[in-house]
């Protein structure tokens, strides 16, 4: 082997070394936040715990991830043989069955099931009376009569302090896009 091949394998094993060093003692000064049961924080997971716990709260018997009327949904009260789910083309599909279908929008809370459910159910004491508009307002920091174009400059400014990517978290900025949303319907 010529000398000049030899001493090139050893240089880039000397470099490999030397950047998996780095690397190790880079994940032991920084090491990364681990979000515990991530899926569960926001979006359809977190709209899933909700509902779980408002269903357990009243007391109602449910199954997840069912099958009904042959399409998939998220819960269902054999009981009641009511079907909850969050696909649209799902619950218009159920809907023609005998099964009570509910859909439930990414958005809604958990304890306003209750005021879909085809039967009466109990008021709990801890449910929040929460005016959702005026949150959401508030979180870009807007009056409720804003316009338009006021909430979106709002929305644009606000998304660069909470974004991931520039320091902040998911869950500031899923909130911030959740107020958008909402603040956006009220003004249309």
């Amino acid at each position: 082997m010529p000398d000049w091949l030899v001493l090139g394998l050893w240089l880039s094993v000397a470099v490999a070394v030397v950047i998996t060093g780095i690397f190790l003692v880079g994940a032991r000064l920084f090491p990364t936040r681990r979000a515990t049961n991530a899926t569960y924080v926001f979006g359809e997971g977190k709209r899933r715990t909700e509902i779980r716990q408002y269903l357990r709260a009243i007391g109602e018997d449910f199954a997840e991830d069912h099958f009904v009327a042959g399409q998939h949904v998220a819960f269902y009260l054999p009981k009641r043989d009511v079907a909850i789910t969050f696909d649209a083309r799902a619950f218009f599909r159920i809907e023609k069955s005998e099964t009570y279908a509910v859909l439930v929008e990414h958005e809604m809370p958990g304890y306003h099931l209750g005021d879909r459910l085809p039967f009466e159910t109990p008021k709990l004491g801890d449910e929040e009376e929460v005016d959702t508009t005026r949150a959401a307002f508030a979180v870009l920091g807007l009056p409720t009569n804003a316009t338009l174009s006021e909430i979106k400059s709002a929305y644009r400014e606000k998304v660069k302090d909470v974004h991931p990517d520039h320091g902040g978290t998911r869950e500031e900025f899923q909130r911030v896009r959740e107020a958008y949303t909402t603040a956006k319907r009220r003004a249309s």
